[in-house]
């Protein structure tokens, strides 16, 4: 479908709406407190992370770490240490880590090429490219070892765009399904030919919904980025919309319409490219965590990881599109610098909120009607967890399917 011109002037005008608001709209109940506990309680941190997190579509990388078969990336965000490499026949699968025989693993660094045999360093067993476990050390004490059946553990491993996503539950839906709600509204971009321009990740000490949250909303803007994201966007005027399975997107108007970023005059953009892209932010969220804004030159994006329930790592990717051959564009360093100045920003109470979250001061947190966006992916990890496994004192009350679009 993408951004049909009865999208565009859908969206737009929405835009109008909320800048001529002076309050909630009619028929909008204020949304229940959102309970304390959900930040601090270790009970609840873990049913996040083993029922939420690990059933879950979740992006992993992009297709330019794997130039070639043999290529592989070390991701570290689920359950454990999962192999993404590209096989011999082009295709990119993912694996638990782990050797068959006594759980060694198989590959010891986070990125790189393996050979055409991945050897297990303890014991020496053998597998290809595709997983498969091809020999043994010592096979005369193996003798009804079956190899077909001792490859290493799949992962789910799918591609969206250039984008690889991977789900450590087996029986989940396609990828293609999961991303629906929000995946149709970007088909009129060129996502097979996005590169990845610039990426790095650091730790965060903060419970990662401090994070997440920090990107649902524009409230925050006039206080944060006085200088810099306030600047250029009227958060004032930001439309917000909620889709199933608890992705969303915000959409916020350039302060001046014909505002362009003067670090990207030049650079090449993306056919397909409406006003939508030039004229606003239009700022989507991948659910659970990854935040994806969008402007005709590239995606300055975020992904954020639970670490404990008091650490965090927070991802900070570029994609853009195709330069050709060639480095990319000098202006890209000074980018790159202006986008880090703005996580900075975004960042700089993060630590300092973990302190005070785990206060007694802390014992609820209400929303506005601005802010529904938080609510609406609280909603989204109680369904994906299942209420009833929730603590009564700790669920959040569903309010807000008739915003569903």
């Amino acid at each position: 479908m993408g951004l049909t011109n009865d999208i565009v002037e859908n969206w737009t005008a929405r835009v109008e709406t909320e800048r001529q608001r002076t309050s909630p709209p009619d028929g909008f109940r204020p949304l229940p407190d959102i309970p304390a506990g959900r930040y601090i309680d270790p009970a609840h941190f873990e049913l996040e992370k083993t029922a939420m997190w690990q059933k879950t579509w979740l992006y992993a990388a992009h297709i330019d770490q794997f130039p070639e078969p043999g290529s592989f990336v070390m991701w570290r965000h689920g359950s454990a240490p999962i192999l993404i490499m590209r096989g011999d026949d082009g295709e990119l699968r993912a694996f638990y880590n782990t050797c068959r025989h006594r759980g060694a693993p198989v590959v010891r660094s986070a990125t790189g090429k393996a050979g055409a045999v991945l050897v297990c360093g303890y014991h020496g067993w053998s597998h290809d490219r595709q997983g498969k476990l091809r020999a043994v050390s010592d096979p005369r004490d193996w003798q009804d070892l079956d190899r077909n059946c001792r490859g290493l553990i799949a992962v789910r491993c799918e591609r969206f765009g250039n984008w690889i996503f991977v789900c450590e539950k087996l029986d989940v839906e396609p990828l293609a399904d999961f991303l629906a709600p929000v995946s149709r509204f970007l088909t009129h971009l060129p996502l097979m030919q996005l590169r990845l321009v610039n990426r790095r990740e650091f730790d965060v000490n903060c419970n990662v919904k401090v994070l997440i949250e920090n990107f649902l909303e524009a409230y925050h803007f006039k206080l944060l980025h006085p200088n810099t994201t306030e600047r250029i966007f009227d958060n004032k005027g930001t439309s917000v919309h909620l889709w199933d399975n608890g992705h969303s997107m915000m959409l916020s108007p350039n302060r001046r319409k014909s505002w362009v970023d003067p670090g990207t005059v030049g650079m090449p953009e993306m056919a397909g490219s409406t006003a939508i892209e030039r004229d606003y932010n239009p700022s989507y969220c991948f659910s659970p965590n990854l935040i994806v804004p969008i402007a005709p030159t590239g995606m300055p994006c975020v992904a954020m990881w639970p670490k404990t329930i008091r650490t965090s790592a927070l991802e900070v990717l570029w994609f853009a599109p195709d330069w050709g051959g060639g480095e990319r564009d000098p202006l890209w360093e000074t980018r790159i610098a202006n986008f880090d100045r703005i996580v900075d920003e975004d960042i700089q109470l993060a630590e300092p909120m973990q302190e005070t979250i785990e206060s007694r001061g802390f014992v609820g947190i209400p929303l506005n009607y601005q802010e529904r966006r938080i609510y609406h992916w609280h909603e989204a990890v109680d369904r994906k967890i299942g209420a009833e496994q929730i603590s009564p004192a700790l669920r959040v009350t569903p309010s807000l399917r008739d915003e569903v679009e």
